[in-house]
């Protein structure tokens, strides 16, 4: 690692109502990958926020490469040379690869765009970063990986010296990610500074040079990652020992009744003659690789997408349900692992949210009875334990963990008794997911049946009772807790039928 080459001394800042950096520090080496971690809440995005131009920071110093500076938005950040790699991706597919790249700064002769300047200079980009990628392609026909990259490319474009990547692997399967590091090490020896912000611990092991720790806003510390642990990071995150042991038996009596059977299911090339039986106060566990078929099993056992075969039975009898509304009937509940296209209304409150799948109940003549609302949704929202202000909060301002738990109490609220937790903990903080499994654990003791696909195999193993494995399709196996393992699990996962 180089000379520092930005420093953030003391920055402090409030909202109304809260105060969300309380005279936090963080520095960044030339040639180094620092990592930024903390819960959902902890502050980290207000801060690289700061950092950027978007928010202006009430008191405290910025200063890069040698000066004070304060940024005013991000055009300044940029022009300075701090980029952000965003989590969401803000590429437009109806335009080519080189187009996005250079949009807002085009290449010109005369009057006119000079595409293929553009598309030159977006094969240079690619060559110094070793991507294989056509310029001239449309977005829309590059896999999120793809995309990804091009985002990286255009923060290189900028003659970006500091570079902050936001959870940059959430949507990325292992091969991307192994890609996507190379090119964090490459830039690394090209002396940038790079900030790394991620809830994946094994990930922040093997790519950071070091990690600062944030909570409730304020500055916990800073390690050098080779010296210390992954329990030595979550205590600084949540302030208390978070504990991760796998499951050993399952909590389902033998003779608990099968609330739902599906025998045989078809929905189109990803779910080939599926069969499982879910028991009443059981977390089913649905394990396999990225494009394995778990959420199109799911969405076809929602409604969401049609089914061409199978049958489907609750309580034991057969049921037909060829959209959400009639799974909704039948007492089903669905968490989508993308929580915000499918799970909630961001600019709505809270009470809005978890009212929604049961708004009958809430319409007095005309009208909403918001009184009746805001205190059934106040009544969750401590059974739960979200941490909100108030039932009146837009959804938008809360945290990842939070927003999930507005997601469970809409369901609960609507009172099903089967729920499918699609990724339940994606993209939310180490402990925020304890809460999210406590809360599971509580809903399954209470009888609800719970379907859980996850991609970790370090959740499939503490919270499931018994887990199916797919690939390509088609389960391909089923096993109780009591004899799971990760190589058994991934064996199946990789096994072909044929």
């Amino acid at each position: 690692m180089g000379d520092t080459i930005l420093t953030m001394n003391e920055i402090d800042k409030s909202f109304p109502g809260v105060h969300a950096l309380d005279h936090v520090n963080f520095e960044v080496k030339k040639g180094e990958v620092h990592a930024l971690m903390g819960e959902n809440g902890a502050g980290k995005s207000t801060l690289m926020k700061v950092l950027t131009g978007i928010y202006t920071k009430d008191s405290g110093s910025i200063v890069f490469e040698g000066k004070e500076v304060e940024f005013h938005n991000t055009r300044e950040a940029q022009d300075a040379g701090i980029v952000i790699v965003h989590q969401e991706l803000n590429m437009l597919g109806h335009l080519t690869v080189a187009q996005n790249i250079f949009i807002g700064r085009e290449f010109k002769k005369g009057i006119r765009i000079d595409d293929k300047k553009m598309n030159e200079e977006a094969s240079k980009l690619f060559q110094k970063l070793h991507i294989d990628i056509d310029p001239t392609e449309m977005m829309s026909n590059l896999t999120v990986g793809k995309q990804q990259m091009c985002e990286i490319a255009k923060a290189i474009s900028h003659e970006a010296k500091v570079i902050i990547f936001d959870e940059p692997s959430a949507a990325l399967t292992e091969t991307e990610i192994e890609e996507l590091f190379k090119i964090i090490r490459d830039l690394r020896k090209q002396q940038l500074g790079i900030v790394y912000i991620s809830h994946r611990m094994d990930e922040i092991k093997v790519i950071t040079d070091r990690v600062t720790v944030m909570r409730d806003g304020g500055y916990v510390g800073t390690l050098i990652t080779k010296e210390c642990t992954k329990d030595d990071i979550i205590n600084m995150m949540v302030g208390r020992v978070i504990y991760e042991d796998p499951k050993t038996e399952s909590a389902v009596p033998k003779d608990a009744p099968v609330v739902l059977k599906v025998e045989k299911l078809n929905a189109g090339r990803m779910v080939q003659d599926v069969s499982f039986e879910l028991r009443k106060g059981e977390v089913l566990g649905f394990s396999g690789l990225m494009g394995a078929g778990r959420t199109e099993t799911a969405r076809a056992i929602f409604g969401a997408d049609p089914k061409t075969g199978g049958d489907i039975y609750i309580n034991g009898q057969k049921v037909e349900i060829n959209s959400p509304q009639d799974a909704v009937k039948y007492g089903i509940g669905y968490l989508s692992e993308d929580r915000k296209r499918f799970g909630i209304v961001v600019q709505k409150s809270v009470a809005e949210n978890s009212t929604m799948a049961a708004l009958e109940n809430f319409v007095k003549g005309l009208f909403i009875d918001k009184k009746k609302e805001n205190k059934i949704a106040q009544d969750y929202v401590e059974s739960l334990a979200t941490k909100t202000p108030g039932v009146d909060q837009l959804v938008v301002n809360l945290s990842g963990g939070n927003q999930q738990k507005v997601v469970i109490a809409k369901w609960l609220i609507r009172n099903c008794d089967i729920l499918i937790f699609d990724e339940p903990t994606r993209g939310i903080d180490v402990g925020a997911k304890n809460e999210i499994y406590k809360l599971m654990n509580r809903l399954a003791e209470e009888g609800k049946s719970i379907i859980m696909i996850s991609s970790e195999m370090t959740e499939i193993l503490r919270m499931s009772d018994r887990i199916v494995v797919m690939c390509e399709g088609r389960k391909t196996g089923e096993i109780d807790i009591s004899e799971a393992s990760q190589e058994i699990i991934m064996n199946m996962a990789t096994r072909e039928i044929g």
